[in-house]
């Protein structure tokens, strides 16, 4: 079952799954596809053509503009901005209001299982990697390799993170996750789940 508040804006030509829940004064936009069981905290803005996958959860007051794709599993905190313009302006050279045909969308993606810190700001054109964590407040100006610990602004890399969210330690062939015991060996787009040690 489908669950909206009636306080929440949603498009009749947006695309819910089941067993989503939309919480107060959300807005949802027509053309966005919103997965199975994703959670959209209170006052959430999704707009127009945004694709976001399944068991996704978007704390309250975060904003995703067109031009933005999210994978399943991925955690979004609150107050979190994904931007889309990468030369923003709200009125041409000429001095015209911009309309829609005066800028370029960037598109910009979120992979599997990512989890998106309070107040971030996520720039245009940018990956961010599976099970990704960019900390709380980071500005994300370029693309972050799976498992990577982003923080700062500009967000740089500070560690990478198990798929149970704890920190990983080197070992003599990659990484291990002293809570889970899953370890991982270096690829380029960043750690791989290999088996489990003790």
């Amino acid at each position: 079952m489908i669950r909206i508040h009636p306080t929440a804006d949603v498009s009749p030509d947006a695309i819910i799954g089941e067993g989503t829940q939309i919480w107060h004064h959300v807005q949802v936009r027509e053309g966005a596809r919103i997965g199975e069981q994703c959670i959209l905290g209170k006052g959430v803005y999704v707009d127009h053509h945004v694709y976001i996958g399944n068991r996704v959860k978007i704390q309250n007051y975060a904003s995703i503009y067109y031009g933005v794709t999210i994978e399943d599993g991925v955690f979004i905190g609150p107050h979190v901005v994904f931007t889309n313009d990468r030369y923003p302006r709200a009125i041409t050279p000429e001095g015209a209001l911009k309309g829609a045909d005066d800028w370029v969308v960037t598109p910009t993606l979120v992979k599997e299982g990512a989890s998106i810190g309070a107040g971030a700001v996520i720039l245009p054109g940018v990956t961010i990697g599976r099970f990704a964590i960019v900390g709380a407040g980071a500005v994300v100006t370029r693309d972050v390799l799976d498992h990577a610990i982003v923080l700062g602004n500009p967000a740089r890399q500070w560690d990478f993170a198990c798929i149970c969210g704890r920190p990983l330690f080197p070992d003599a062939d990659g990484w291990t996750c002293r809570e889970c015991h899953r370890h991982y060996r270096p690829t380029p787009q960043g750690p791989r789940f290999v088996d489990f040690r003790r």
